[in-house]
């Protein structure tokens, strides 16, 4: 047995390792060769998409891209499909509840647009018809898409423009400037301004009249600031309020007038409105307001003037506004006062066949009527007579009344009738 060696001093045998895996499975017959790996994709730096996901990417902007030119061309575009300019207004009552093709259908059918189905698309992409006001509106023709949109939505957007109401137009004379101006329609208006519930709501006081009731009197004359396609509702309020803040200041400085007309003539705010519209119609010339309102007074107050009655054209001829099927002389009228509007026992405006005032207002006074009827003129003048220039010849008695009106008719054949 053969001997070893011994071991040198300070060293240590060592042992040998045993082999490494792979080395062992590659000198082992036993061991199966290693499932082949498959090659990793390479990753994408993180922040960016794949090429799979810019592809959809660009796929849904062009998309998105194709619909917002088509929508930029059809909002831009579509000045050149509105209706054409013809000039003229379309008074509608807007009905609730329609969407976008029955709100283009019923533009398209009065001619506001030219193009139904574009209209159609662009109130759809622009927001739908929820915010349509129904109600009366007025439409001119010739507007682009977006002016349609703001009128119907009365959006604050719609331009303003100014009115001027001259002292002595009646609500008919109101309703055609309105008109004229694109604020109202005139029909819209007219209704509004008799409608009951409205009249009740601002407080005017409806009494003595037979016939269709009205805010005329409570108009009151001055400009205003008002956007296009106003509600004739709002319109109303704000007259009436102008006209009540208006009323409140001249009662309170003619308190003594104000009393004095209520104790001998038992009249209120209405009768003093009324005989107002009647001076107001009749003067031409300021300074002669608190005279011609004299003459109703007196005439009204004096014992010994009978009948009662004013003689002022200016009532008579109201009726041919407010109710001209009613007088069978209104017919053909033109504006010209006749005497058979005078003299008509159906005119019951007429202070001709009739005693004291006419049964409402027939204009709407200002300030200086309001004002010569609560301090008219101390005078005992019972008659006048145009004589020229805006201007009038007084007359306390029938007399000098007639020679007045032969001078009058001699120099001028055709001068107006005298009161």
């Amino acid at each position: 047995m053969p001997t070893r060696a011994p071991s040198s001093p300070g060293r240590r045998r060592r042992r040998a390792s045993p082999p490494a895996p792979s080395e062992a499975g590659a000198s082992s017959p036993s061991s199966l060769p290693p499932s082949p790996k498959k090659p990793r994709a390479p990753r994408t730096p993180r922040g960016r998409l794949s090429p799979r996901g810019r592809a959809a990417l660009f796929a849904i902007a062009g998309a998105v891209s194709t619909v917002g030119l088509a929508l930029l061309a059809l909002v831009l575009g579509y000045g050149h499909l509105h209706a054409p300019d013809a000039g003229t207004t379309v008074e509608l009552d807007w009905p609730a509840g329609l969407d976008s093709d029955e709100a283009a259908a019923l533009l398209a059918r009065h001619d506001l647009v030219r193009n139904e189905g574009a209209m159609a698309m662009f109130l759809r992409t622009t927001g739908g018809t929820g915010a349509f006001v129904p109600g009366p509106h007025l439409l001119p023709q010739g507007l682009d898409p977006w002016d349609l949109r703001h009128l119907l939505e009365r959006s604050s957007k719609r331009p303003t423009t100014r009115v001027t109401i001259p002292e002595g137009y009646h609500r008919f004379d109101i309703a055609t400037r309105l008109e004229k101006l694109r604020v109202a329609g005139k029909n819209a208006f007219l209704r509004a301004s008799a409608d009951p519930l409205l009249l009740d709501e601002l407080g005017i006081e409806r009494k003595g009249a037979l016939g269709v009731e009205s805010a005329e009197g409570y108009l009151f004359p001055a400009t205003y600031d008002f956007p296009l396609d106003t509600d004739p509702k709002e319109i109303v309020r704000r007259l009436v309020t102008e006209a009540d803040r208006r009323w409140a200041a001249l009662a309170t400085q003619h308190a003594a007038g104000f009393a004095s007309l209520r104790n001998t003539l038992g009249y209120g705010r209405r009768e003093i409105l009324i005989l107002a519209s009647i001076v107001e119609k009749e003067a031409v010339q300021a300074d002669e307001r608190p005279l011609i309102a004299s003459v109703f007074l007196n005439r009204l107050l004096d014992p010994t003037f009978k009948p009662k009655r004013l003689q002022s054209d200016p009532t008579a001829s109201y009726a041919c506004f407010s109710e001209p099927d009613v007088v069978p002389a209104c017919a053909g009228f033109t504006g010209k006062i006749t005497p058979a509007i005078n003299r008509d026992a159906k005119n019951r405006y007429s202070t001709y066949v009739n005693d004291g005032l006419p049964p409402g207002p027939i204009a709407n006074p200002g300030a200086p009527s309001i004002e010569a009827v609560l301090a008219p003129a101390a005078t005992k003048y019972l008659y006048f007579v145009a004589k020229g220039g805006g201007r009038h010849t007084f007359s306390e008695a029938l007399d000098q009344h007639n020679e007045a009106v032969r001078k009058l008719r001699a120099t001028s054949p055709s001068a107006e009738r005298p009161e």
